[in-house]
């Protein structure tokens, strides 16, 4: 496929990815970043910086929250959870993407049936 087809930035699905995977429960950075990557968004296992740059300002905007964990060995962790207007926002990114979908499947079908 040429590299100009589907050139859609896939780091705009990184905050919705981040939302959901801390819908299921609490989580640190590394991770996230390991969770996200099965999503299918991005091409490349995403990099850590871009990361939590995500989720520091996600924290400032209240969709998360985050706490440092000391406990265990190793150094501490900073663990972030999802707040109940970070599910909000989760909501509004499905209903969005299920538009996407929508308007997606009816173009695809119009090609097929050579519209």
């Amino acid at each position: 496929m040429s590299k100009k087809a589907g050139g859609a930035k896939p780091q705009r699905y990184v905050q919705p990815s981040l939302l959901m995977a801390l819908r299921s429960g609490s989580s640190y950075g590394y991770e996230l970043i390991q969770t996200i990557s099965g999503y299918g968004f991005l091409r490349d296992e995403p990099a850590p910086g871009m990361i939590y740059r995500h989720l520091r300002q996600m924290d400032e905007e209240g969709l998360v929250e985050s706490k440092w964990d000391a406990e265990g060995d190793g150094p501490a962790k900073r663990v972030y959870s999802i707040t109940p207007e970070g599910l909000e926002i989760l909501e509004a990114w499905i209903i969005h993407m299920e538009r996407q979908r929508d308007a997606l499947s009816s173009f695809i079908d119009r090609y097929r049936a050579g519209q």
